[in-house]
Order: structure tokens, then C-alpha cells, then sequence
């Protein structure tokens, strides 16, 4: 599976970077609403511990949107997007989110992280103002003080559902947890407890690690000392390459992990140790040859000379079901509008891959399922 180069990723970046410092001061938003694009901000790391991580995945929003802007000519507003670089910190997430509620963009949109998207959603709530996708999967924030709040994939706890019960079937019942020492990882591990508990699996050692990675060595050690037959990787970040370098060298296992964790940069760093990696997926197999979505995102992205990947297909996903709400909500779109528009998408097919939306359903997907990593980052299913 070919993969972005790093100086790929580092011209990317550069140019999301680029519109995120301009884009803002580039024109007059609020003068500009009532005859120029629907305006969506976006929040995300574009300096930091996850600078890069997302390039792939910003490329596929973008590959999506631009489809929709070329196809629309002349009927509907283009949609842009504005980039604000929060970091990776979740105050200036929350920041970003006041700035974009002032300038009254349409909605805020793909934010990164569980903190900052609750930072995000402190601010945009009380202004009424939807968040339309997010990369986490927390269940903490899918509830009713969250109103305006819309996901495009499944939840933390159905994929760890989805782990356990795989790991159960092939006789990797007794499991251990490394985990990220921080809030993330501290609000996945009774996730997981209770998917094991639930599948009659046995949680044998919970393990915590630096966000860093930097004591990964030393925490692996503490979890061969249960001799677990998996072990369920709860890490996000600058940790995974490091984690999951040091179970290789410390235990005998399986390793099952998040969509969150493997990235495109992710099984690149880590080469031969990423083979046989479990990782469960809340989006569809890219590379599908039947899934008409999977062979239009395929030719976008072939046009584009960009990796038919997860990050890539992920984003791309993410941007049809915004374009989507865009379309549907009208000319000069409100944030109620895009609210409204969202529900009103109900049975949302992209192309053999379903979400639905309606009044309090704002959830649109539960998919998952187990994917293997083979040999050169290809994809098993």
C-alpha cells in the first residue's frame, strides 16, 4: 500500500499551515457570509505532538469538498473550509471555537481529540452552533448536553466490543491493557473493562504509559509479568510507535488496537513490527473493488496522486457527509440551518455505505469490524 512520503506530508502541511494563519485575515467573514462560500471551521493540529498525524486525513476533507465544489458549480455555494491551529492544546481549541462563533462561520467541523472537542463543544453549544464530525470516538460526549453535536462513525465502546469479541473467538481470552496515562486513555480502559466483563474475558493486568511513549519499555514489563495471551493497546499519539515496538521485543501476544492509534505515518515508522497488527476500524476498507464510494474515492484520489488509505478515506468521508448537510441546508446557511440540514439527511447512503440522521439521532454510524496488517501496511479483512 503506498504510503505519503515525509516530504509529501511536510508540503502538505506547510499549506494547511498556510491557510490557517491567512485564511481568517484573507477577507472579511461576516461581510463575505451573504454572498460567497459556506464558511466551516475547522480546529486541529497543525503544530505540535500530532503535527502531521492528520495530513492525510486533511486531505481527504479537502479532496471531497473540492469534488463537491467542482460538481456544484454554478447551482450551489462552494464550501470552505477555514484552518485554525489549535496545537493539539485544548484551550486553544476552545479559543478557536469563540473566534469561529464570532465570525459567524456556517459550523465548526472535524475537530481532534476528546478534550478538545469537549472544549470545543463548551463553547459552541451555548452559541448554538453545531460540531459536525470529530476524530474521537468518546461516548462521554454523545449526550444531551451536547445537542448540536453530529459523529459520522462509531463510538469507543463499540469498537471495543468489536476487539473483545474477536480476541474471545480466537482463544485470546486473557487480556492485558496498556494505556495512555492521561484522559483519554483513562476514559477507554473501563470501556474495555466492560466489553471483557460482558464477553467473559478476563482482564488480567491494566498497564499505564506516558502519553510520550518514553517509559514504554518499562511498562510492557510490568505487563509480561501477567503473561496475557492480547493485549488491548489504549494510546494515541507519539506514543503508539514506541508501545507497540516495545510489546514486540517483551511479550508473546496478540496486540489489538484502535483506528485512532494507526495512521499512515503510524505503520510507516513502524515497519515490520506493524505486521500482525489487530486493529479495529469504524471506517469502510478503502480499497473495496464492489463499494461504488470505495471506487469513486479511489479514482478522486488517483486524480489527485494521493494514498488510497484509511487517513485519506477517512477524511474524504467525513467531507461528503458535510458537503452533504451544506447542499441540503440552503443558500447562506445559518448554523441552525446546517443543524436542521444534518437531521434531515436521514438514510444517507454515500455509495453502499449507510448513516442515518434524524431529530435524536445524531449518531450516524456503528460500524466496525477487525482488520490485520500484512506485510508492506496492506490490509487484511
Amino acid at each position: 500500500m503506498p504510503q505519503p512520503t515525509r516530504s509529501s506530508r511536510r508540503r502538505f502541511l506547510y499549506r494547511a499551515c498556510a491557510l490557517g494563519a491567512a485564511g481568517p485575515l484573507a477577507w472579511p467573514l461576516a461581510a463575505r457570509a451573504q454572498t460567497g462560500p459556506v464558511l466551516i471551521g475547522q480546529s486541529l493540529p497543525l503544530s505540535g505532538p500530532m503535527a502531521g498525524v492528520f495530513a492525510g486525513v486533511l486531505a481527504g476533507e479537502k479532496l471531497a469538498i473540492d469534488e463537491y465544489n467542482q460538481r456544484q458549480a454554478g447551482r450551489n455555494q462552494p464550501v470552505e473550509l477555514v484552518l485554525l491551529d489549535d496545537a493539539y492544546d485544548p484551550r486553544r481549541t476552545a479559543e478557536n471555537a469563540g473566534k469561529f462563533v464570532e465570525q459567524k462561520v456556517a459550523a465548526m467541523f472535524g475537530t481532534v481529540g476528546t478534550a478538545q472537542t469537549a472544549a470545543a463543544l463548551k463553547v459552541l453549544t451555548p452559541a448554538r452552533m453545531p460540531l459536525i464530525a470529530s476524530y474521537t470516538g468518546t461516548p462521554a460526549l454523545r449526550t444531551d448536553d451536547f445537542p448540536l453535536y453530529f459523529t459520522t462513525q462509531a463510538n469507543y465502546l463499540d469498537e471495543s466490543v468489536r476487539i473483545i469479541r474477536h480476541l474471545t473467538t480466537v482463544a485470546h481470552g486473557q487480556v492485558a491493557v496498556l494505556y495512555q496515562d492521561d484522559a483519554f486513555g483513562k476514559s477507554m480502559l473501563p470501556l474495555v473493562q466492560k466489553a471483557a466483563a460482558e464477553a467473559g474475558a478476563t482482564v488480567v493486568a491494566t498497564q499505564a504509559m506516558e502519553p510520550s511513549g518514553k517509559n514504554a519499555a518499562e511498562a510492557v514489563q510490568a505487563v509480561a509479568q501477567a503473561r496475557p495471551q492480547s493485549v488491548v493497546l489504549l494510546v494515541a499519539g507519539p506514543g503508539v510507535v514506541p508501545a507497540i515496538r516495545a510489546l514486540r521485543r517483551g511479550v508473546s501476544a496478540a496486540i489489538y488496537t484502535y483506528s485512532l492509534a494507526i495512521s499512515a505515518a503510524a505503520v510507516e515508522a513502524l515497519g515490520a513490527d506493524a505486521v500482525g497488527l489487530a486493529v479495529v476500524r469504524s471506517t469502510p476498507y478503502p480499497w473495496s473493488i464492489t463499494q461504488s464510494l470505495a471506487k469513486a474515492f479511489a479514482a478522486a484520489a488517483a486524480r489527485r496522486k494521493l494514498a488510497v488509505d484509511y487517513d485519506h478515506y477517512l477524511g474524504y468521508i467525513n467531507g461528503r457527509v458535510l458537503t452533504e448537510a451544506a447542499r441540503a441546508a440552503g443558500a447562506n446557511p445559518t448554523p441552525a440551518a446546517m443543524a436542521a440540514a444534518m437531521e434531515k439527511l436521514g438514510k444517507l447512503d454515500l455509495g453502499g455505505y449507510t448513516l442515518e440522521y434524524g431529530p435524536g439521532r445524531h449518531h450516524g454510524s456503528a460500524f466496525t469490524e477487525i482488520t490485520i496488517l500484512g506485510p508492506k501496511g496492506r490490509y487484511i479483512r
